[in-house]
């Protein structure tokens, strides 16, 4: 495809053709499937670093291209993001327990279409309460965030959606991360906050790709960087949620591309 003749709003942000979302679909769907098949091996006692080798396995099966090794130097397949970790946890040494809950964050490249999607688990699949609860607020915001996925109306109304509802849960929003245009590239305009008033930052038109990925904490949402300068956790240490997906806007809502082929993708329902 001839990048030089994209279509781009007065905001910068690309609008990509009705041709385009078939290739979105296809890489949204083999993110979404290596996430299906991991779920099986979310166990007290496996690694992270052994889930990541298994998921860089099934990216070269599937003769795709994983978009994060060699990304501004890191190193894995995916983000395993555990308890207190917000996002961009690094896949070690370090073995999973019984309860521990965890995000994992897949993108690859699969003819050039970036598919990119993560999801929560729950190793033993036994969380607490608190985690629990945690996790469905999580999810909900997501969707409510894509429920406000719509042409005309903006991007703060997504965010103020997200926000509202997390809050009116006594939780909160992570400000530091937020998601992001994609199609053709990993990032681009805009940037997608899960936060915001309604009716303010660009309007949403069809063609537009972008992923929704909401940080929801038990604590406080504040942030802070390890030394590894990836990892993100919790200034407080509570425990952290994130779901993504990513979408395109169609005449009339929002095409989820990176739906779970086995209906997986919330791991308590």
């Amino acid at each position: 495809m001839d990048t030089t003749k994209a279509r781009l709003t007065k905001d910068g942000i690309r609008l990509y053709e009705a041709g385009d979302f078939a290739g979105m679909h296809k890489a949204g769907a083999l993110a979404a499937d290596i996430l299906d098949r991991i779920a099986d091996h979310v166990q007290p006692g496996v690694t992270t670093g052994a889930l990541d080798k298994m998921i860089t396995d099934w990216v070269d099966e599937a003769n795709a291209v994983s978009a994060t090794i060699g990304y501004k130097g890191y190193q894995h397949a995916s983000c395993i993001s555990v308890n207190h970790v917000v996002c961009h946890g690094i896949p070690g040494s370090k073995a999973l327990k019984s309860g521990d809950i965890l995000n994992i964050d897949v993108t690859v490249i699969v003819d050039g279409w970036f598919g990119d999607t993560s999801r929560m688990y729950v190793a033993g699949g036994k969380p607490n309460r608190k985690a629990e609860r945690l996790i469905e607020v999580t999810h909900d915001a997501l969707m409510l965030g894509i429920e406000a996925a719509k042409p005309g109306n903006t991007f703060g109304d997504i965010g103020h959606a997200i926000q509202t509802y997390v809050e009116s849960q006594r939780m909160s929003v992570v400000r530091d991360f937020c998601g992001h245009g994609l199609g053709l590239v990993f990032h681009a305009p805009p940037n997608v906050l899960h936060y915001g008033r309604a009716g303010t930052g660009p309007v949403l038109e069809e063609g537009m790709f972008f992923t929704i990925e909401p940080m929801v904490n038990l604590g406080r949402p504040e942030t802070k960087i390890l030394a590894d300068d990836w990892t993100a956790v919790t200034r407080d240490k509570s425990l952290s949620a994130q779901f993504e997906h990513s979408i395109g806007i169609t005449s009339d809502g929002a095409d989820i591309f990176t739906l779970s082929p086995k209906g997986m993708f919330h791991p308590t329902y």
